[in-house]
C-alpha cells in the first residue's frame, strides 16, 4: 500500500495538483468514478452483469482504479491506513453481522442485536 500511495503522491505533486486535491474534492471525485462503475451495470440485468464482456470488464478494472486512488489519496489526508481501517472495520462488521443472525439475510444491521435480557 505504501509503494502505491507514494507512486500516487508523486505523480500528483508532478503534475502540481496538489493545489486540487482537497478532502472534499477527492470525495467529490471518488463518488464520480463511483457513479462511472455503476453506468457500466446501467440497464443489464441480474445475468448480465455477471457476464461482462472481455471491454466492460477492463472497463470495470480502470473504474476500480480511479476509485482506489481517490481513496488513497483521501486517506492520505489523515494519515489512515486503509489496510488497518478495514481490519477495524470487519471487526466491527462481525459484531453488528453474527453470521448465526445474518446468514442469508440482507436486514440492515440493528435487525441482528441481540437479546441482552435473555
Amino acid at each position: 500500500m505504501k509503494k502505491v500511495r507514494d507512486e500516487l503522491l508523486e505523480f500528483v505533486r508532478e503534475r502540481d495538483w496538489e493545489q486540487f486535491h482537497s478532502p472534499k474534492n477527492l470525495a467529490m471525485a471518488m463518488a464520480v468514478e463511483a457513479s462511472e462503475i455503476l453506468e457500466i451495470f446501467q440497464w443489464k440485468t441480474e445475468e448480465e452483469s455477471k457476464n461482462l464482456s472481455k471491454d466492460e470488464v477492463r472497463h470495470l478494472r480502470e473504474e476500480v482504479a480511479d476509485v482506489f486512488l481517490y481513496l488513497v489519496n483521501l486517506a492520505s489526508k489523515y494519515d489512515i491506513d486503509i489496510i488497518q481501517a478495514s481490519h477495524d472495520k470487519m471487526v466491527l462488521n462481525r459484531e453488528k453481522y453474527p453470521a448465526d443472525l445474518a446468514r442469508g439475510k440482507s436486514d440492515k444491521y440493528d435487525a441482528y442485536k441481540r437479546n441482552i435480557d435473555n
